[in-house]
């Protein structure tokens, strides 16, 4: 089943939808959640609760990309599982990939601009954005692969591969500067 007819099922408020959306986007939902998260039932438990709340916000929401809108949720989820479970203690090799963003993207904007606006804002980026370059840059911070995961998938060097993810940090931080951004 398509994507659009997945959401006009979500819209009717019919509950065979999730089962859809399960059986097209569970695979991609476990491996994003998994690269976050070390245990097998935090990432089922992240699924679910992706699950839960996409069936919880379509409708109002109206995503143009229902993928893009999953995956954002599951990370978002899987982080925010993640600080509970180590509390103080840091210690995922995904927090070097946030720790890596967090230079240039905003921690939380301000008051006159969601989350969603500034999600947006860094598509709108990524695709002005050559397609290796794009590619590499949302596997490392959308799905949470290593650079050497990367590397080994793209035939790159890892030195090329992190050479590319700070080149594209660099210009998002200047793209976001632009589109009003300014959070220093």
């Amino acid at each position: 089943m398509d994507d659009v007819s997945i959401i006009e099922l979500l819209q009717k408020r019919d509950q065979s939808a999730i089962n859809e959306l399960r059986q097209k986007y569970e695979r991609l939902c476990t491996y994003i959640a998994g690269n976050v998260l070390a245990q097998h039932e935090d990432v089922e438990e992240c699924v679910n609760t992706a699950c839960y709340e996409i069936w919880d916000s379509i409708p109002p929401a109206q995503p143009n990309d229902l993928k893009s809108y999953l995956c954002r949720i599951v990370r978002n989820i899987a982080i925010n599982r993640l600080e509970y479970n180590t509390a103080a203690k840091r210690s995922s090799l995904y927090t070097v990939s946030l720790d890596e963003i967090s230079d240039c993207v905003p921690a939380a904007p301000d008051d006159n601009i969601t989350l969603s606006e500034l999600a947006d804002t860094i598509s709108r980026f990524l695709r002005e954005q050559d397609e290796l370059q794009r590619r590499i840059f949302v596997r490392r911070y959308t799905y949470g692969d290593s650079v050497a995961d990367i590397a080994k998938r793209f035939s790159m060097n890892e030195k090329t591969v992190g050479t590319y993810l700070f080149r594209t940090r660099k210009k998002l931080k200047v793209f976001l500067k632009k589109e009003g951004y300014d959070y220093e």
